[in-house]
């Protein structure tokens, strides 16, 4: 409050994000009055506002990342679930809680769980919740369940795709009923919240291989939006500035420009994540004095992957040799299940890959035979 209220700045300022010590964040615009004797209280209008909203914030200048951000403004606060797509690291979840930050349902709670971290034994407990005494280990007060928990708010499925298929079921009567049955009895409860899911996998490939329920996947997908991977962003200095900002309140660090430009065509695979990761450490290595991040306080191992050479660009292959190939594998397969007089389970363990592999393999080609 002393930094905002602090004299000679100029009022009315432009609407700016804070954040609580507790964590939550705001929009506020601060005015004072013209005289000592005028003092007047001016809320945000919903303009001002909406220029500047949580998704506004995270704004650094890609368009495929605002395009993401308008297509997301369009479905706030109506019964469209949302799918954000994308590799891991690039900001699902920042952007996810943005959406509900800018909602009409910000000052309800924002429910993250990671659905590859919980362990598949433990899953339906902790989505569902439980009553007292539902099983060994359980507390004995019971638990509401983190879809409980979610009402009113925002509930973020992150990465999806590895909910185990018995847990999708349950979730899609859950969606469907708008109803939460928890664990060892106890009537049905109903939940209200904005559904909001993320997975670094194509959802529809595996729908279409039997590895995600369809029913699921078309039910949570009602608009689905792509965040692009930080190597194809056109914002890379505006965002690393942005990332150390947020990193050294006390001084403004910045990058050496030599520096910058060899970490702008890195390729960056763990996005984002990686990125942060990176300016943390070497913000940390700075002197007290020092104020500008050179190749000395990187980690060793991003300035070898920096100085390495750039792998030379290998054409596409000629569509033959892809045949070819295909022929290879299956005069392979062929050879050795003749070898082992038609063993497919003898004949996987010679290719040195699962006997269920082989057999879907001789389910794609029907001149391949275990026949003796």
């Amino acid at each position: 409050m002393d930094e905002l209220l602090s004299p000679g700045l100029r009022r009315p300022g432009p609407p700016i994000q804070i954040r609580l010590r507790g964590g939550s964040g705001h929009i506020a615009v601060v005015h004072t009055p013209e005289t000592k004797s005028s003092t007047t209280l001016h809320p945000v209008t919903h303009l001002e506002y909406q220029s500047v909203d949580a998704l506004s914030c995270l704004d650094t200048g890609d368009l495929r990342w605002r395009s993401a951000a308008d297509k997301a403004r369009r479905v706030l606060d109506k019964p469209i679930p949302v799918l954000i797509q994308g590799e891991s690291g690039v900001g699902k979840e920042y952007f996810a809680r943005a959406m509900h930050d800018t909602s009409a349902r910000r000052t309800g709670p924002f429910v993250a769980i990671n659905c590859s971290a919980i362990p598949e034994n433990l899953i339906e407990a902790e989505l569902f919740g439980y009553a007292p005494g539902a099983f060994t280990g359980a507390k004995r007060e019971g638990s509401p369940g983190r879809l409980r928990e979610a009402n009113g708010g925002t509930l973020f499925l992150d990465e999806i795709g590895d909910m185990p298929l018995s847990m999708q079921t349950r979730l899609l009567r859950v969606l469907q009923e708008r109803c939460v049955s928890p664990l060892g009895g106890g009537g049905s409860v109903e939940v209200d919240f904005a559904l909001v899911c993320a997975t670094r996998c194509n959802l529809r490939e595996e729908a279409d291989l039997g590895r995600f329920r369809s029913d699921l996947y078309y039910r949570i997908n009602g608009l689905t939006i792509a965040l692009p991977p930080l190597r194809e962003r056109t914002d890379f200095q505006a965002l690393t500035q942005r990332l150390l900002a947020g990193l050294s309140a006390e001084r403004e660090v910045h990058l050496a420009e030599d520096l910058l430009k060899e970490m702008e065509k890195h390729a960056w695979p763990g996005n984002l994540r990686q990125l942060a990761s990176v300016l943390r450490t070497s913000n940390a290595m700075l002197a007290v004095h020092e104020d500008t991040i050179e190749w000395c306080h990187l980690p060793d191992e991003i300035v070898e992957d920096l100085l390495a050479p750039v792998p030379p660009v290998i054409e596409a292959a000629p569509e033959n040799i892809a045949r070819n190939l295909d022929d290879l594998e299956k005069t392979a397969i062929q050879q050795v299940l003749v070898l082992t007089k038609g063993n497919v389970s003898q004949a996987a363990r010679i290719l040195g890959v699962s006997r269920q592999t082989l057999y879907r393999k001789m389910a794609q080609d029907p001149t391949l035979t275990n026949e003796r």
